[in-house]
């Protein structure tokens, strides 16, 4: 059977069953806490801890998932083995409420031994030690007798609390001829048996103290690796060995011009791994970045290129080998040729800046060769070749694997350390001068979205990079309070600014309010003296700030703009909003038309046309992810969140200052869109009268 046969295989098997069929939901999983969809249980997370409702009682799919970053990474280990990939397809069949055990079970088996023809004899299953009722179904439905496993291998759980339960696991005997042992043996990994279905009982709740409370609402959770069904229904040791990935090798070949053989698989399998990945990622909306996600698929495009220069291949190599992807796997992903020509321009617009990148810094790094004591490439020249032709460690390290060189991984980051620290040291503001006062309190800002009357207490002041009691008229200072109605600089919305006044009478003209840290900032210049202690009323400049705050809706409008009108996977970048002009930064593989720009501008202008109302909202983190609001990846958000939400066509995290009515933005226009970096465009847009 082929992977095509298989997956319909499986799903017409569960179709038949009363199980509804989705499609693999996207790579980019809709939970902060991983840069991919690890699982397949991913997309039903929300059903699964009973957070959301469910759409129907019985599915199944075939998940698309990667694991390469983060604590779910198998990259180093592909090419080595004939099991590990960073891409792969989960198959599963899921009970939300519905059958449980006994269902699951029987229908496990039946699939395995009457649909596919497996050898019931060649099947072994194992359970956790303390489910009685999955023995005793196996023994009715299968006449097997289980292997008790415990907690580490038959037992599933969310986290420490929460739901959790048994598993019961198939394994495959591949053969007596090979080495290893049953499940649970010292020799269990030795490869004979092999894991092929695993299906989760999700029966109970945890608390704190370990106790286990039946769930009022039971499911099932299942999951089978294809690569892994089709290297034991095509006969295969070696998943690399099956029909999609030899067709995919055959690809390699004539692209590269080189036959696989013995002494050189371990390339054609990382090409061939790593192809699907970078693929399959890019078409779901992945664009290779220095952050995140975008960085990992980066690091995958660039091993492969690599492994492609190891078989003697210079120049373009994933963007040739694209089409083969679509021909193995297009029939099933009707998004890869849908998203042909977007992803080959991107990977080949990559893979141009890396063989740049890569003639360059091999240039550096041939010449420090010949110096090497003991085999140890300094730190020193490592950091170089990150910092000056941006080689990651990781690929300086690939690269000198092969001559069984190492790299003074210490050292590097040494030099990264003291090269963060220089640039600490000329950052704009003294921050590293005010995050030596640990004695000072943080600022109450607590006001900065209704500016009230207050009068506050002066804490420090910085004058000419020293802290002084006092200061004269005419110094430019920086000066904190121990309350304040300023937003100072944060979440990409440059500070308020304003006066400081006491007794009505002003003595500081405010710039700009800062943040470093929970401390506000408010930096400008005197026009009175001031000292410690002083007591002074903070006012904000209105209609600046009014101005900014229309800026920043409309940000928020522009992201949704682009993400209706280029791609859902658009994802912000970057951003500084300011009062007289936004700037944008998010993911997309290309220049935006002249069309796709007017479009973005005409939908932001119609919705501000329809004066939605904008709520602002405090809740909950938890609370917020059910509502549906977007938030800004790497970021760290507390436990109470401010949720901004534009009529029905933006809801997002956001500490930022807003209007309450998309009409008094007035007008929005684009004013240019450009690129700032490989995968990566900048929008600037003026905003209100501005746009005019």
């Amino acid at each position: 059977m082929t992977y095509n046969d298989i997956r319909k295989a499986f799903l017409d098997y569960f179709e038949s069953k009363g199980h509804k069929i989705v499609p693999s939901a996207s790579l980019i999983p809709n939970d902060p806490t991983l840069l991919f969809t690890v699982a397949g249980m991913v997309p039903w997370k929300g059903i699964l801890q009973g957070t959301e409702p469910a759409f129907a009682t019985r599915v199944a799919d075939v998940q698309k998932c990667i694991r390469a970053g983060g604590k779910h990474n198998d990259l180093e280990d592909v090419g080595f083995d004939g099991r590990h990939h960073t891409f792969f397809e989960m198959l599963g069949n899921w009970s939300f409420g519905d059958y449980f055990k006994e269902g699951a079970i029987e229908m496990s088996w039946e699939l395995l031994t009457k649909v596919l023809g497996l050898d019931p004899e060649r099947i072994v299953v194992t359970t956790h030690y303390s489910d009685d009722e999955a023995v005793k179904i196996w023994k009715k439905v299968a006449g097997k007798d289980a292997i008790l496993l415990g907690d580490k291998d038959n037992w599933w759980s969310a986290g420490d609390t929460g739901p959790c339960g048994p598993c019961t696991e198939m394994h495959y005997d591949m053969g007596a001829d090979l080495p290893g042992g049953l499940p649970g043996t010292p020799d269990e990994d030795g490869g004979r048996f092999v894991e092929i279905w695993n299906d989760v009982f999700m029966q109970f709740d945890r608390d704190a103290n370990g106790n286990l409370t039946p769930l009022p609402k039971q499911n099932v959770d299942t999951g089978a690796g294809l690569e892994r069904w089709a290297a034991v229904l095509q006969n295969k040791l070696d998943n690399y060995d099956t029909d999609l990935f030899t067709n995919l090798k055959h690809a390699v070949s004539d692209v590269t011009g080189v036959a696989e053989t013995a002494e050189n698989v371990a390339s054609f399998k990382v090409i061939t791994d790593h192809l699907r990945s970078v693929g399959f990622a890019i078409a779901d909306g992945v664009i290779p970045s220095n952050t995140d996600r975008g960085y990992v698929i980066r690091r995958i495009l660039r091993r492969a290129m690599r492994h492609g220069q190891i078989l003697g291949h210079k120049g373009a190599l994933l963007s040739k080998l694209y089409p083969a992807l679509i021909t193995e796997m297009g029939a099933a992903y009707p998004e890869l040729a849908r998203e042909e020509a977007r992803v080959v321009e991107i990977i080949r617009n990559e893979e141009n800046s890396f063989a740049d990148m890569l003639q360059n810094g091999m240039k550096l790094l041939e010449s420090e060769l010949p110096k090497l004591n003991n085999n140890v490439l300094p730190g020193d020249v490592a950091f170089k070749l990150f910092d000056t032709y941006g080689f990651p460690l990781d690929l300086t390290q690939m690269i000198l694997r092969d001559r069984n060189i190492d790299v003074d991984v210490a050292g590097f980051e040494k030099s990264m350390a003291e090269q963060k620290e220089r640039s600490r040291a000329n950052t704009k503001g003294t921050r590293i001068l005010w995050e030596s006062q640990t004695e000072l309190v943080g600022t109450d800002d607590s006001a900065k979205y209704a500016p009230c009357e207050m009068s506050s207490k002066v804490l420090s002041i910085l004058r000419a990079g020293e802290f002084v009691e006092s200061a004269n008229a005419g110094d430019e200072v920086e000066v904190a309070l121990d309350k304040t109605t300023f937003y100072g600089t944060q979440g990409g919305q440059v500070g308020d600014s304003g006066e400081l006044k006491k007794s009505g009478e002003t003595v500081m003209n405010v710039s700009e309010a800062g943040r470093v840290d929970s401390v506000v900032i408010h930096k400008g210049t005197l026009t009175a003296d001031l000292s410690v202690g002083d007591m002074v009323e903070p006012v904000i400049n209105n209609a600046v700030r009014q101005q900014t705050a229309r800026a920043h809706t409309a940000t928020h409008l522009l992201q949704a703009a682009l993400r209706s009108v280029l791609n859902e996977d658009v994802e912000q970048r970057g951003s500084k909003v300011s009062p007289d002009s936004v700037r944008f930064d998010f993911s997309f593989g290309r220049a935006m038309t002249a069309e796709e720009k007017q479009a973005v501008e005409d939908l932001i202008n119609k919705w501000i046309a329809a004066d939605m109302d904008v709520a602002h909202e405090e809740m909950t983190m938890d609370e917020a992810v059910a509502k549906g609001a977007m938030a800004l990846f790497g970021e760290k958000y507390g436990d109470t969140v401010k949720v901004i939400t534009a009529g029905d066509v933006s809801c997002e995290l956001c500490g930022g200052t807003h209007i309450y009515h998309t009409g008094e933005i007035i007008k929005a226009k684009i004013n240019k869109e450009k690129s700032i970096s490989s995968g990566i465009r900048r929008i600037t847009m003026s905003v209100g009268t501005l746009a005019e």
